[in-house]
């Protein structure tokens, strides 16, 4: 198999949580893979509101836009339940693969129901949504937060964190999870802790996107241009000011 080349992008400018979430790529990727991790250069330093997701959309795509280093061969969007995913797909000519909805297809392969344990509660509805629209909501038994924000997981207390997420993760099997995924990219890391004490198959959204990103590309298959992911029609559009 050739090597592979994937962008990972940030849905936040937070610098720390792009390394965080680069570490948890190559970790998971292939021999071969190469992972370059982009962080937007304007835009929220967390995303965990609507405002938030709706202007991280905005960054994400014009970093893109705007990228002007190696080619690559895959997008993997390191933003759990943010939007752009749809936008990006118009954009490049490579395969994008969400964390969200490649979270939530690989737990569909390992039990019936999953429950996704995420931040804030303010975030569930928003992710409920972005599982409805990848058409993997069905087999959702449960979106839990922690009550952390995206912030505190990489600055705050870890037994803290744990604590909070091994009671989120309980409730969510307690709703009838038979897998669990983390919601939040900046969650790498913590699936072996909750999966030992919970017994149950935990996945990480990164570490499942760049797999399957690595997969597409292997399979030369990428994003159709027929219908709802066709080009953009040419037209004058107006970016930020440089």
């Amino acid at each position: 198999m050739r090597s592979v080349r994937i962008v990972v992008t940030n849905c936040n400018t937070t610098q720390e949580m792009t390394e965080e979430i680069v570490r948890g790529a190559r970790a998971a990727a292939g021999p071969g893979t190469t992972v370059t991790g982009l962080t937007p250069a304007w835009g929220p330093e967390s995303a965990e509101s609507w405002l938030d997701s709706y202007l991280s959309a905005a960054a994400v795509i014009d970093t893109l836009r705007t990228y002007d280093g190696p080619p690559y061969d895959a997008v993997v969007m390191a933003g759990f339940g943010e939007h752009g995913r749809e936008g990006v797909r118009e954009l490049v000519d490579v395969p994008v693969v969400d964390i969200t909805e490649a979270a939530a297809h690989l737990a569909c392969l390992l039990g019936r129901r999953y429950g996704v344990v995420t931040t804030l509660e303010r975030s569930c509805g928003q992710i409920e949504d972005s599982l409805e629209l990848a058409g993997v909501a069905r087999n959702c038994a449960a979106v839990v937060g922690t009550g952390l924000r995206v912030l505190d997981l990489g600055s705050g207390d870890p037994d803290r964190t744990e604590t909070a997420f091994l009671a989120a993760a309980e409730r969510a099997r307690d709703a009838g999870a038979e897998v669990l995924v983390l919601g939040c990219a900046g969650m790498t890391g913590l699936q072996q802790a909750l999966g030992d004490k919970l017994g149950l198959p935990v996945v990480d959204g990164v570490g499942a996107a760049v797999r399957l990103a690595e997969a597409l590309v292997a399979l030369g298959l990428t994003t159709s241009r027929a219908g709802s992911f066709a080009r953009p029609a040419a037209k004058r559009r107006l970016w930020r000011p440089e």
